[in-house]
């Protein structure tokens, strides 16, 4: 079984047990060391919907997104998250659905993706990227001031992010490709 069936797995299994609601907490307490890049992947790729277009959202997003590369960095495993954001719930049957939504694409993914060039997804090539996500971070307020600049560096993250789900150095190799070409983009774009 691949990685992105054990993230299928975990979801199902915290949406397991009594009552009608999971929290956020609850998952990443699941989804354990596999939720650092879902917790890169999800705010960045919020941000590249229409909710990315309103003003001050894209900040927001990668002040989120910045306070778990940090902890990636300095190589926590567990993500600390704010009150605010471990106590958001979803419903047990809302979650089941997404589970079952999800496990054929992650039978595609897991027949497509896997553990290559593991160098890169190591310890010290993860703590890389989480480092590279923080310099793409920094980048999202300015770029703000024009319509959907930010969606570059978060498309950048969202890449990193995938990556490390996946643990994957072909896609790791990917997301630091867009990193270059990402730090390019914005080099042109800033005044």
């Amino acid at each position: 079984m691949g990685d992105a069936h054990e993230v299928v797995d975990a979801v199902e299994r915290a949406a397991e047990g009594g009552g009608d609601r999971v929290t956020v907490g609850q998952l990443n307490d699941e989804l354990g060391h596999r939720s650092t890049g879902a917790l890169m992947a999800l705010p960045a790729l919020l941000e590249l919907t229409p909710v990315g277009g309103i003003p001050g959202v894209p900040t927001v997003l990668a002040v989120i997104v910045a306070i778990f590369a940090v902890q990636i960095a300095l190589g926590r495993d567990d993500m600390w998250l704010p009150d605010v954001l471990e106590r958001r719930a979803v419903g047990r049957g809302r979650l089941r659905k997404a589970a079952d939504w999800m496990k054929r694409p992650a039978e595609w993914i897991d027949r497509h993706f896997g553990e290559r060039l593991t160098v890169l997804t190591g310890p010290a090539g993860t703590r890389a990227a989480a480092v590279a996500i923080l310099l793409l971070c920094a980048t999202v307020p300015p770029l703000e001031v024009v319509p959907f600049a930010s969606s570059i560096p978060m498309a950048t993250i969202a890449l990193f992010g995938f990556a490390m789900i996946l643990r994957d150095g072909l896609a790791m190799a990917v997301a630091w490709a867009a990193f270059a070409a990402a730090a390019v983009g914005v080099w042109w774009l800033l005044p």
